[in-house]
């Protein structure tokens, strides 16, 4: 039992074609490219944990509307894997004045053909297979996640 995944989420949001990334650092300095995404955190809903990763690394307020995928991802380099639980959200409104996290660089807004002319600098694979998915038109209720407490 000594694998593990960690449960991470993931905005998917589309303004005018154009799909909200974030640049950030990976962990061996690379600038990478990645949905704003992180670890869904104790007490949290996992739309909750999606808000606030997307306020935090892109200083967007966004609505969740859909569920648009569940994506499984195990990188040869790591000892664990990851779960991702990607939404749809509509951006709602811009804090510019707000710091972003540590490691982000900045908010960018590209088009699907501008993030697939760069997959060196994507994060993982997850990030262009969620938009593909997005664009495929995968999106189910957000009442198909339930939290028991």
């Amino acid at each position: 039992m000594g694998w593990n995944a960690h449960i991470t989420v993931a905005c998917v949001v589309e303004r005018a074609g154009r799909f909200l990334l974030v640049e950030e650092r990976a962990d061996d300095g690379r600038l990478v490219l990645n949905q704003p995404a992180g670890h869904w955190e104790e007490g949290e809903t996992l739309q909750d944990a999606a808000v606030r990763e997307t306020l935090e690394e892109s200083a967007w307020d966004v609505a969740p509307t859909d569920l648009v995928g569940l994506y499984a991802y195990k990188p040869v380099h790591l000892d664990h894997g990851f779960l991702r639980v990607a939404f749809a959200a509509r951006a709602l409104r811009h804090h510019p004045q707000r710091p972003l996290d540590e490691g982000i660089e900045r908010a960018v807004w590209m088009s699907r053909e501008e993030l697939a002319a760069c997959v060196d600098r994507h994060r993982s694979p997850m990030v262009l297979l969620a938009i593909d998915d997005y664009l495929a038109g995968k999106r189910y209720p957000l009442d198909l996640v339930h939290h028991l407490r």
